[in-house]
C-alpha cells in the first residue's frame, strides 16, 4: 500500500511532507543512528488517528493556543508515523522497544526541572512537561531542584521553587505521586508522574521540624547532599576536602526523620566514609540516584578529569547494594546510547541485576540561565514562533547536546528511554532485566520505604 504523504515536527522544526521519511535505529557496532526507509501504511491510520486527537484535546483543555494548533496539524496524517505513546519515537528501532516501554514503568531517579527560586524570577516561563515525559517514554522522573546555587535564604528559594512546581503541575494537568499506587494507577491511565525531590538539605538551615514540612508539601525523595555544604553540615561530600568525618549528628538525625516519615534518602555525592556512616543509621534501603563507577571514564579526557571526583568505586556501589539500595546510573561519560548501556551492564556486573537504575542527571524541559544571568525566559530576542525554541538559549544555534534528556546523545531523535532500551536490547538485557533496571528497581526502594 502507498504510504501517506504527511508533516511532522521533530526536534522544534517542522519537516517538509514526503512520503517516505528515514528514521535512525542504532547501529549495532559505532551506537549512532543509521537510516532506515520507513513507510507507514495508511490502513493504521484511524487508530493511531484517535490517540494523536486524544492528545490535541487535552491540550485544547489545558494547554496553549500554539500547542493545540500544532497537534491538531498533526492529525492530518501523522499519527501514521507512530505508535500510541510513542511521542517521538519511531517505528524503526527495534519493534520489541515500544511494547517493554509500554509495559514498564521507566523511571529516571534524577531529572532537574529549572523552575523559578526568587520573586524576581516567578511566575517564569511555561514548560512542557507532560509532553516532554510523554516523548520520553518515561512513566516517571525524581523531579528535583538544588537551592545553594544563588546567595539569599536557601529555605525560601525552597519554597518558591515548591510554589513554581505547584504552578507547573496543574498547567500540566499533573499531580505527584505521593505512594507507589499512585505511580502505578498513573502509569496505567497512558499519564507520566513526577516524585517530588530536592538535592540537598540546604534549606533546613538546622531545623529538623523542616523535614516533616517538606514531606507535607509533597516531597518523597530526599537528597542529603549536594556541592556545597549546609549552614549546619550533614556530612563529607565526595567533590570537597573532608571536614567532618563523614556523616555528622545534624546529617544521622535527618536521615532518622526521613525513615520515620516515609521519604527515600539519597545519598549521592556523599563521600565514602559519609556513605558508611548514613547505611549504619537508616533502617530503610537508600539510592544513590545519578553517578557512575569510577573505571568508565568515557572518551573524553577533560571531561573525565572534571566527572572523576563524583563518580564512584565499585567497594562504594556495593556496600550500597549490600544493603538493599540501587544506583542511578547517569548519561555523563557517554557518547552514545550504546556507550550508556554498556555503563549500565558495568554496574550490573559488580552489584546484580536488581539494585542499577536510570538516573540521567539530565534536565526534560527548557533549562534556565545559569546564576547570575538572565531570569528564566529572557532570550534576549523575540518571542513566539521566531524566538529561540524550547531548550535552547539565546545565541545557542542547537541545543546543548548532553543537557536534555530527550537531546541526551547527538543526532538522537527518538525519546531517552526508547533509546536507552533499544541499546540495552542490542547488547543482551533482557526484556525482565531492562524492566528492572528501567524502574522496577526504583520503584521497589520507593515501596518499602514510602509505604509504613
Amino acid at each position: 500500500m502507498r504510504a501517506k504523504t504527511v508533516a511532522i515536527r521533530e526536534s522544534g522544526r517542522l519537516l517538509l511532507p514526503r512520503p517516505h521519511r528515514r528514521l535512525p535505529i542504532l547501529d549495532e557496532h559505532t551506537g549512532r543512528p543509521w537510516l532506515h526507509s520507513l513507510a507507514c501504511s495508511v490502513g493504521q491510520e484511524n487508530y493511531y488517528n484517535r490517540f494523536i486527537r486524544g492528545y490535541a484535546l487535552e491540550i485544547q483543555t489545558s494547554g496553549s493556543r500554539r500547542q493545540f494548533l500544532s497537534a491538531l496539524a498533526m492529525t492530518a496524517g501523522a499519527a501514521t508515523m507512530f505508535r500510541p505513546r510513542l511521542g517521538w519515537a519511531a517505528d524503526a528501532i527495534d519493534s520489541r522497544v515500544g511494547d517493554i516501554v509500554a509495559k514498564t514503568i521507566g523511571i529516571d531517579t534524577h531529572n532537574h526541572i529549572d523552575v523559578p527560586l526568587t520573586a524576581r524570577e516567578m511566575p517564569g516561563p511555561d514548560i512542557d512537561l507532560k509532553g516532554e515525559m510523554k516523548r520520553s517514554g518515561l512513566a516517571a522522573i525524581c523531579m528535583t531542584f538544588a537551592t545553594d546555587y544563588q546567595p539569599g535564604d536557601a529555605y525560601d528559594r525552597f519554597l518558591k521553587g515548591l510554589a513554581s512546581m505547584d504552578r507547573q503541575l496543574e498547567r500540566n494537568s499533573m499531580k505527584r505521586s505521593l505512594t507507589p499506587d499512585d505511580i502505578r494507577k498513573t502509569h496505567m491511565s497512558g499519564q507520566p508522574t513526577v516524585i517530588q525531590s530536592v538535592e540537598g538539605a540546604h534549606f533546613l538551615q538546622g531545623h529538623l521540624e523542616r523535614v516533616e514540612e517538606a514531606y507535607n508539601r509533597g516531597l518523597r525523595h530526599f537528597g542529603l547532599l549536594h556541592d556545597s555544604d549546609a549552614i549546619l553540615p550533614l556530612g563529607d561530600v565526595y567533590t570537597n576536602p573532608p571536614r567532618y568525618g563523614g556523616l555528622t549528628a545534624f546529617g544521622a538525625s535527618v536521615i532518622k526523620e526521613c525513615n520515620r516519615l516515609g521519604m527515600v534518602v539519597d545519598l549521592a555525592h556523599a563521600s565514602m566514609q559519609t556513605t558508611q556512616a548514613a547505611l549504619k543509621a537508616t533502617n530503610r534501603p537508600v539510592i544513590i540516584s545519578h553517578t557512575g563507577l569510577d573505571t568508565r571514564l568515557g572518551n573524553d579526557p577533560r571531561m573525565a578529569q572534571m566527572m572523576r571526583p563524583r563518580l564512584i568505586s565499585k567497594e562504594q556501589a556495593k556496600i550500597a547494594a549490600d544493603a538493599g539500595g540501587a544506583i542511578g546510573v547517569w548519561t555523563h561519560l557517554s557518547d552514545t546510547p550504546l556507550e550508556y548501556a554498556h555503563n549500565i551492564r558495568a554496574l550490573v556486573d559488580v552489584i546484580g541485576v536488581a539494585h542499577v537504575c536510570i538516573g540521567t542527571d539530565t534536565k526534560l524541559t527548557q533549562p534556565s540561565p545559569r546564576p547570575g544571568g538572565p531570569p528564566p525566559g529572557d532570550h534576549g530576542g523575540p518571542a513566539g514562533p521566531d524566538g529561540p525554541p524550547t531548550g535552547f538559549r539565546s545565541g545557542q544555534q542547537h541545543p546543548q547536546v548532553g543537557e536534555r534528556t530527550n537531546l541526551a546523545w547527538e543526532d538522537q531523535t527518538a525519546g531517552f528511554y526508547y533509546v536507552v532500551v533499544d541499546a540495552m536490547l542490542k547488547i543482551g538485557f533482557t526484556p525482565d532485566e531492562i524492566g528492572k533496571i528501567g524502574g522496577a528497581n526504583y520503584l521497589r526502594i520507593f515501596a518499602s520505604v514510602v509505604d509504613k
